[in-house]
């Protein structure tokens, strides 16, 4: 599996990154695709996640699996943080 077929979730409009996810699967034709998000984004990578796959994939896209875990780092403060990450995989039926 490439980083090519992961989408991290930002700022960026909710659409953006819901068009993105069908692209992967029509266009470029992936049998998989990464829904990455950190922290405050991680409702919104579900919500990208369902809305592609019952709306705009429906019946062709399956949920593959969910990873989540944490990542702990160094803020600008100098203090040790963690913040929870999620990877929501989606798979082509």
């Amino acid at each position: 599996m490439t980083a090519d077929n992961s989408i991290f979730i930002g700022n960026k409009p909710f659409m953006n990154y819901v068009t993105s996810v069908v692209m992967q699967f029509t266009t470029k034709d992936a049998p998989e695709v990464i829904v990455k998000a950190r922290g405050k984004f991680i409702s919104r990578a579900v919500d990208v996640s369902e809305v592609a796959a019952k709306r705009f994939l429906n019946g062709q896209v399956d949920l593959k699996d969910i990873k989540i875990d944490s990542e702990e780092f160094e803020n600008k403060e100098g203090k040790q943080v963690r913040v929870s990450t999620i990877e929501i995989i989606l798979a082509k039926k």
